[in-house]
């Protein structure tokens, strides 16, 4: 594509690079470096959560170097930049898991202020892990320049004896270990070879799970979402993605013009088709927050209901991310979907194709048994299951992919806990019953602050076979590994006065992911009075991000976000 079909003098790097005036702004470009021609040329933002944190990001700075070399061979001039990662598998189960999900509101933020401060006139994110994914693409649609999103790409499985493993199966060996079930040796033997490669967790985790969403929403060119960090085809899909945001940039195609209600539906489709995590009930209502578009977790609860369950995955199925791939990748699944009506086809996207036209040529792989076709679901209705009741007027969240329907009712005294912390030792020293609903609250989005998952403590419960023996319900957020009767986001959360801050022991608690209800058998009156009586508490932090982060955020019920959005501010920074 030639750059010098592209209007230079309508796009945000004219303020940087064109004119008199910007003599000093230009001498720092050649001091780089760069020949006038580049200086002239459109401006690309190539933005990466690469950092040493854990494999999710390793790879991304080599696969930036392709993703470069796109751009330059269309006519662009690209400009690398980091911005921070924080990944759930080092920061799970001890106080690092609060800065979870508020670092995916400082990755959308600071990629827009790295984006507005040097006035790039594209954007090619990239990320590698559960929080970056959902953070860049609300970057990318907060600013609505044209662009493209590149996943950095799933690990390859481990080998445990003869025997594939991922990161799930360590989170519940620890489980495992503490009822003497596994030794200190094969503990130790199974940590060293459960994560062989770069790359992010490989089941279908959240990461895995925004992965698919960023094809289903047509930000992500086809494919290439499925292919293993390891994989030398991911350097050639980078590439691809440096010149279609080119081509993006001369067609003024921009996310906005992608991500629209029913691109959303199509993403909260295919992560009830493929069982994914929970966490996308919060972050596809953040993302179209981002577009000033109304969708919130009942809107995504309902789209999950009535989606067939059809992709065999980890945790509650069979396979990774590596063999969906190669059985035909995400479009493999999304054409099924397609042509079971499950799919908005006519959504465009970064190709400047619709979903149906990207779709055309995909030919069912009769030779796979990884995903089912719509016809012949797993089960009929999604992997996942919203709930409401008078313990969640806000909502609730549970995965059921795996679960058979007799196991998705559940009816026990609660065992309340005021953190995760006091779960995990109940759990850990077996002080809790068969048969109790555990309550974890003050993990909230504003009570943790931050909204922990709880990985450490329901796989933990899976490795000592209580799994399906006990129910647990949170207002905090559970990994897209975990498993087992398992409810999170519920809404509102304990630290505004929300009903599960209001429980006490032995109150009995009854859900029903089939009928879609939580529900705590108290009268009306009682539940009055109980909130008449309390009293909100201090907040777990009194200073620092994790404070600010606290003052503004909302509840999960709208995605758990920190700004007004884009309903609010009908100007984006695409039309400086």
């Amino acid at each position: 594509m030639d750059a010098r079909l592209i209007d230079k003098s309508r796009l945000p790097s004219r303020y940087v690079t064109e004119g008199p005036a910007r003599a000093p702004h230009r001498s720092y470009l050649y001091a780089m470096g760069l020949t006038k021609e580049q200086i002239h040329q459109p401006l690309i933002g190539v933005a990466t959560c690469w950092n040493e944190a854990a494999p999710c990001n390793i790879s991304l700075m080599r696969q930036a170097q392709a993703v470069k070399k796109g751009v330059a061979a269309s006519g662009g001039t690209p400009r690398e930049f980091c911005t921070i990662t924080v990944t759930d598998g080092i920061a799970m189960g001890h106080a690092g898991m609060r800065a979870s999900l508020p670092s995916r509101e400082v990755i959308a933020d600071s990629v827009e202020l790295t984006m507005r401060g040097h006035a790039y006139d594209a954007l090619v994110g990239m990320a590698g892990c559960d929080k970056s994914l959902p953070g860049m693409m609300m970057a990318m649609v907060r600013l609505n320049v044209p662009s493209v999103f590149i996943y950095g790409g799933s690990i390859l499985p481990g080998s445990f004896r003869g025997r594939p493993v991922t990161v799930q199966d360590l989170f519940e060996a620890v489980g495992q270990h503490s009822v003497g079930a596994m030794s200190d040796d094969d503990l130790d033997e199974l940590e060293q070879v459960a994560c062989p490669s770069a790359g992010a967790c490989g089941a279908q985790f959240t990461a895995n799970t925004m992965a698919t969403v960023s094809e289903a929403i047509g930000l992500a060119l086809p494919y290439s979402a499925g292919a293993p960090a390891p994989y030398e085809i991911r350097d050639r899909f980078c590439a691809t993605a440096g010149e279609v945001v080119m081509e993006c940039l001369r067609r003024n195609l921009r996310p906005r013009d992608i991500v629209t209600r029913q691109a959303l539906e199509n993403a909260a489709t295919v992560v009830a088709a493929s069982g994914g995590s929970t966490n996308a009930a919060l972050h596809l209502p953040a993302i179209a927050h981002e577009c000033g578009i109304e969708f919130n977790l009942f809107d995504v609860a309902e789209i999950f209901r009535r989606t067939p369950y059809i992709a065999d995955l980890k945790p509650g199925g069979r396979y990774v991310a590596k063999d969906m791939f190669e059985a035909g990748g995400i479009p493999l699944l999304m054409k099924t979907l397609l042509d079971g009506g499950f799919l908005h086809g006519d959504c465009i996207t970064v190709t400047g194709r619709t979903i149906a036209e990207n779709l055309a040529k995909v030919a069912w792989n009769p030779d796979q048994d990884v995903v089912r076709p719509a016809s012949n679901p797993i089960t009929p209705t999604g992997g996942v299951v919203g709930l409401r009741g008078n313990l969640a007027p806000e909502g609730a969240i549970v995965k059921v992919a795996g679960m058979p329907s007799d196991k998705q009712v559940f009816r026990g005294p609660a065992r309340c806990f005021d953190g995760e912390e006091a779960c995990f030792e109940a759990v850990t020293n077996r002080t809790y019953q068969e048969g109790e609903v555990l309550v974890i609250r003050y993990e909230g989005p504003r009570g943790g602050p931050g909204m922990r998952e709880m990985l450490s403590t329901t796989a933990a419960l899976y490795g000592q076979g209580m799994g399906d023996k006990v129910a647990l319900i949170t207002d905090g957020r559970f990994s897209g590994a975990t498993r087992g009767f398992c409810i999170g986001h519920v809404g509102p959360e304990a630290a505004v006065g929300g009903s599960i801050g209001l429980l006490r022991d032995g109150d009995m608690i009854r859900i029903d992911a089939i009928a879609g209800t939580l529900e705590v058998e108290l009268s009306d009156e009682e539940l009055a009075a109980r909130r008449a009586q309390w009293t909100a508490r201090p907040t777990g932090a009194l200073s620092g991000y994790l404070w600010k982060y606290a003052q503004g955020v909302g509840s999960a019920l709208h995605g758990a976000v920190t700004h007004p959005g884009g309903a609010y501010d009908p100007r984006t920074y695409a039309d400086i």
